[in-house]
């Protein structure tokens, strides 16, 4: 059994007790660690006036912001259940997912409350507001009650406020349910991933165990805390470290990023690769693919000047003090990883679901092996469901402490995803290496079937078209027996660039390094950059 992550966060609490834990950049919300278990304490006086008890479901939509994460540390540290779910989805899609989850209390920002209706959601005794903690609605008169003398009933518990000695987290509660993170916003067929406190625990300590955090070091949230990845690596491990978060309350454009990492000087950043081969293709790529820096790139001496340069200054883009640039989510293309190899830039990628909470495979940028995504984490087993796992692709399995209960209340897409004997099936398809390193070749759902049966794996062929001139991003479908790319092209760099031409050129160049049976028929052209999830996936389901 791993250490409990609210064992890790009471001594965080107590050790750090003066300085700070959460700001929202945008806001004005600036926490201390005592002022965050002040504010932890005073929720359970809330939630105790108002009958919420171990088992009860609490939740949360909003965008990143200290109030999200004190929320969910307040009901996982009474033992409720946090429900996560993401701003984006439609009114119609929270209502549903309130009403599959059981919840009791809805905590909301104020804009998305403007467009819900609380009768469609009749279980809930009250809502609250993530700005502000006020309620927002309640058909109870003994919860309006309850908030109205929130305040008195707090200091009439703690007359002085929370000391250390007050703060005494439970920490017998692994196997019980801690989240229920729902993947999607659909309301036919909800898949709600049921999270233990161990699941988040043995997360928390691998984190801490392998990616080293200092007290006092600084990080910028801006995954959505209600996804795993950004939840546990961008909350829990860093303020069971020591460090102080700073949220964006959404995805920012490019310079409200840049200034936020000049501002903040995070140790880490945590990234899916559309993020680094944007700055890649805008920043770096222009000036060294002229061609005399082609030839200087790999003259000796000089070469190495040139990439310490490139280095310095993608450093500087990040802040200054960054130690660890993860990627997770997607492969990084095969271009931008050499790059970051050659100037040796401190990057690895991880490989992980919301099913394992989400960690899967990882391995410090040290000993990172180039276009591996790790290798299985601590307290976890990972096989390949193939003859030879080494080099026939199948669909990767895994086992564990950090493998999800189940989706709650969907025993039928439980058993689809679960062994008998535990085994989780990830959907994804990859091979490993004598040292474990584990390679991934795509998901099982968008494998094509070649001409003679062959697998392609369109993933691997939108690697190569991402690298080509002009290329934003790429999706690689088939079309009556053939494959056919849609590309959204960098309009903004074209300017008079004959883009049909130079697009047919790029599709010529893939087909020379590709089989036979992988051979691209047409490229065309999107207007508009392809619909991503909230993890900036894109969604290919929409593309035909």
């Amino acid at each position: 059994m791993s250490k409990h992550f609210l064992a890790y966060l009471e001594e965080s609490i107590k050790s750090y007790w003066d300085k700070p834990v959460m700001s929202d950049i945008d806001g004005d919300t600036r926490l201390t660690y005592a002022s965050f278990s002040n504010e932890i304490y005073r929720l359970h006086v809330f939630f105790d006036s108002i009958g919420v008890q171990k088992g009860d479901k609490v939740a949360l939509c909003s965008g990143n912001c200290a109030n999200w994460a004190l929320s969910f540390m307040a009901v996982a540290a009474c033992q409720g259940v946090v429900v996560s779910i993401l701003p984006d989805f439609k009114p119609e899609s929270i209502h549903s997912l309130v009403n599959h989850s059981e919840a009791k209390l809805l905590i909301v920002n104020p804009r998305i409350f403007a467009t819900l209706k609380p009768e469609e959601m009749p279980a809930l005794q009250a809502i609250i507001s993530m700005k502000d903690f006020s309620l927002l609605a309640s058909k109870d008169e003994n919860v309006a009650k309850a908030h109205d003398s929130w305040d008195a009933d707090f200091k009439a518990k703690y007359p002085n406020g929370i000391s250390k000695e007050d703060v005494d987290f439970p920490k017998d509660n692994q196997e019980d349910l801690c989240l229920i993170n729902y993947t999607s916003g659909t309301t036919s067929d909800p898949k709600g991933v049921m999270i233990t406190y161990e699941n988040i625990s043995a997360n928390t300590q691998y984190a801490l165990e392998t990616v080293i955090i200092h007290p006092g070091d600084t990080l910028v949230s801006m995954l959505p805390l209600a996804h795993m990845f950004g939840l546990e690596f961008e909350f829990i491990y860093p303020v069971s470290g020591g460090a102080h978060v700073h949220f964006l309350s959404k995805t920012p454009a490019a310079p409200v990023l840049m200034k936020s990492f000049a501002d903040v000087k995070p140790f880490m950043f945590l990234t899916v690769p559309l993020v680094i081969e944007k700055i890649f293709k805008k920043a770096v790529f222009p000036k060294i693919n002229k061609p005399i820096m082609k030839i200087l790139w790999h003259t000796p001496g000089i070469g190495r000047v040139i990439k310490n340069t490139i280095r310095k200054k993608l450093m500087t883009t990040f802040g200054g003090n960054l130690r660890y640039l993860i990627v997770g989510g997607a492969a990084l293309s095969t271009e931008v990883e050499n790059c970051l190899r050659a100037i040796k830039f401190p990057y690895c990628v991880g490989y992980g679901m919301t099913e394992c909470a989400p960690l899967i495979t990882y391995k410090d940028w040290s000993e990172f092996k180039k276009g591996s995504c790790g290798a299985i984490v601590d307290r976890m087993q990972l096989k390949i469901d193939s003859s030879n796992p080494r080099k026939e692709v199948g669909e990767i399995m895994v086992k564990g402490a950090h493998v999800m209960q189940g989706y709650y209340k969907n025993p039928t897409a439980t058993k689809a995803v679960l062994t008998e004997d535990g085994w989780l099936r990830t959907g994804d398809l990859g091979v490993v290496d004598k040292h474990g390193n584990l390679f991934i070749r795509g998901r099982s759902k968008n494998m094509i079937l070649g001409p003679s049966g062959q697998n392609i794996y369109p993933e691997e062929l939108e690697d190569k078209i991402n690298s080509m001139p002009m290329v934003v991003e790429s999706i690689v479908l088939q079309r009556n027996g053939s494959l056919v790319a849609l590309v959204f092209p960098d309009y903004d760099a074209a300017g008079d660039t004959d883009l049909k031409a130079l697009m047919e050129q790029n599709r010529l160049a893939v087909n020379k390094v590709v089989p036979n049976f992988c051979q691209i028929k047409s490229i065309e052209l999107v207007e508009n950059e392809f619909e991503k999830t909230p993890k900036r996936s894109i969604k290919r389901f929409l593309y035909k």
